[in-house]
């Protein structure tokens, strides 16, 4: 179509990896015209090899959506938890000119495109709660700040795969007798199909490569703590003090603590889970943190088409 340029905002993380093309036809809004998906494009969880392939196929699904072959777009924005690391950044823009994905390509960090579609002006703390954790900053003269984000061996507190693991080491201590009774030990049986405790060993480690498979499980333990048990309750109290802590620890970096910021909140846990959104909304009221708006992206691959579309002169939001 004459004066048509395409834009791809591509979001890949942990457990999948979307990508968004749009259509920007002067002088009308950016308009998402095809959807794409695909298996997990984080490089440190499933290797560059799986992560380049999984890449590949989102943004050809995506112009499979629209009915189009693939073609180079005007802009594209890939935003990917550890591309803030330079091998990351090199292979990454290696795959974009390889393909001849975009006229221009950037790569930033999987919270940047939150923040573009989260909050008002841009600026603001976005907070993800997924299969991992993480805190991204922003204020508004520019600085940039993060907390968390250290993977499941150092971090990712807060984070799904952290509360199923805190879940499943309740659920063995209760067995042994050396923790408190829980209804997690009767929920997991049921959730992993297997009879007794002993069993849980063979179902857990089966699955132990998997960490969205087992992040999934943090499902369990949010069950279990709307039917009042106490363990399954701490544990949830214990992930919203340490999103809480999270959002602190930028807020101080970035001066943000001595008035209102705004707040992006996504990752499955986070948006999943009533329960522990008002437990983190507690804990930064604890900390004297005034966090308004709070606004809940679902799609933050929506937030990479928007930064696509900046990048040719088209700042503003992107209709869906």
């Amino acid at each position: 179509m004459t004066g048509e340029s395409l834009l791809l905002g591509i979001d890949g993380g942990g457990t999948k990896t979307v990508a968004w093309l749009a259509c920007f036809i002067p002088p009308g809004p950016v308009e998402i015209v095809g959807r794409g998906s695909a298996g997990p494009a984080n490089p440190q969880a499933v290797g560059f090899s799986v992560a380049i392939a999984n890449l590949d196929r989102a943004v050809e699904t995506a112009f499979e959506d629209r009915g189009s072959p693939p073609r180079t777009v005007a802009a594209a924005v890939l935003a990917l938890a550890g591309s803030d690391r330079p091998e990351n950044r090199r292979a990454l823009v290696g795959w974009a000119d390889g393909r001849r994905l975009a006229d221009r390509f950037e790569v930033v960090h999987d919270a940047l495109p939150l923040l573009a579609a989260g909050t008002p002006a841009g600026w603001g703390i976005a907070l993800i709660s997924g299969t991992g954790s993480f805190a991204f900053g922003r204020d508004p003269a520019g600085r940039e700040a993060r907390s968390g984000g250290w993977g499941f061996l150092m971090g990712d507190e807060g984070s799904g795969y952290a509360m199923a693991i805190a879940g499943l080491r309740a659920a063995a201590k209760a067995a042994d007798g050396r923790g408190p009774r829980t209804q997690l030990l009767a929920a997991l049986l049921r959730s992993l199909n297997v009879p007794r405790a002993e069993a849980l060993i063979p179902a857990v480690y089966a699955i132990a490569g998997d960490r969205a498979r087992l992040a999934a499980l943090s499902s369990v333990v949010s069950e279990t703590a709307e039917t009042g048990d106490p363990v399954a309750q701490e544990i949830f109290n214990e992930a919203a003090g340490e999103l809480a802590r999270m959002a602190r620890a930028v807020a101080a970096k970035l001066d943000l603590a001595g008035g209102p910021f705004p707040l992006a909140l996504a990752g499955g846990v986070l948006l999943g889970s009533d329960r522990l959104r008002r437990n983190l909304a507690e804990q930064l009221a604890s900390c004297r943190l005034e966090a308004t708006p709070v606004q809940l992206v679902a799609e933050p691959v929506l937030g990479a088409v928007q930064l696509a579309a900046a990048m040719i002169g088209q700042p503003g939001a992107a209709r869906e």
